[in-house]
């Protein structure tokens, strides 16, 4: 099977890196930063060949990835549609946007679908290993999804499916579970800080515990796996958490660990954490709250 990638980026770096060890052949890669393709190119044997982004009449390949950001998807399919001697399955790797942004392709035969891997990609080199064992969401017409999977497979990766009207919400999700992850543990890092830490040190630190709590969501449920204060429904431990708080950190700070443990509350209490406790954190928070405003 052979291949084209438009977008030689993080992702698309990675996925043109991933797939030649995989024996598909890249055939080119179509980019705006023909430097950045050159290094991706490189690594790939046989080297494909390098294209500006607006030169898409000679890609004659089986398979087209999109792999631009999100906002220049349907303007690549839109230059596709118009330049396409062939009509090759055409997937994008956007994960908020369906496979209806490609419609232009679907409308001259060609049948199209997206591929998103489940995964963080920060490099290009690194991210190349990283497809193994990952979960890809993948939609589009039956054909599509159907070699979709194949690839997927390929990659040692899973495959699994969300209506195109859920997309969105998909990709919120996987945003929250990792972006937002990000985010959380640098409010962390922030409070350790506070602590006489350095921000190498606290991230250090933190790291092997984040490690173990991902471990254990492995095999639990979130229920199973919340640990800590809000698993023991520790009422007292949660006041000077409040206390020490306030006195220290960003209100957004604060208010970050307060959502957070309004959302620990219910999952204390299907672990089986006493309610009468459990109702007098809930007091303490949305005290603490209030006085936010």
């Amino acid at each position: 099977m052979t291949i084209s990638i438009i977008g030689a980026g993080k992702l698309g770096g990675a996925l043109a890196i991933a797939l030649n060890k995989k024996k598909f052949s890249i055939e080119n890669l179509i980019a705006r930063n023909l430097e950045t393709a050159g290094k991706i190119a490189k690594l790939i044997s046989p080297k494909p060949k390098i294209l500006p982004s607006g030169n898409l009449s000679e890609v004659a390949s089986d398979v087209i990835l999109i792999a631009t950001q999100d906002s220049e998807i349907e303007p690549a399919a839109a230059r596709l549609a118009d330049q396409l001697k062939t009509k090759p399955f055409v997937f994008h790797t956007s994960g908020s946007l369906s496979s209806e942004v490609l419609r232009r392709l679907k409308s001259i035969g060609c049948s199209t679908g997206s591929i998103h891997p489940l995964v963080s990609i920060s490099d290009a080199r690194r991210g190349a290993d990283r497809f193994a064992n990952a979960y890809f969401c993948v939609e589009g017409d039956a054909e599509a999804v159907k070699t979709a999977e194949a690839i997927v497979g390929k990659l040692g990766g899973k495959s699994f499916s969300v209506a195109a009207e859920y997309k969105t919400l998909y990709h919120a999700a996987a945003v929250t579970a990792c972006g937002h992850l990000v985010a959380l543990i640098d409010a962390a890092i922030e409070m350790l800080t506070k602590c006489g830490l350095d921000e190498k040190n606290a991230r250090a630190i933190l790291t092997p515990l984040i490690k173990s709590t991902v471990t254990n969501l492995e095999t639990q449920t979130t229920a199973e796996a919340l640990t800590g204060t809000f698993a023991r429904a520790d009422v007292e431990t949660l006041r000077r958490h409040l206390e020490i708080l306030q006195a220290n950190v960003a209100p957004e700070t604060l208010e970050i660990y307060l959502r957070l443990g309004e959302r620990s509350l219910p999952l204390a209490a299907a672990q089986g954490a006493g309610r009468e406790n459990l109702e007098k954190m809930r007091g303490q928070i949305l005290l603490a709250k209030k006085n936010l405003k």
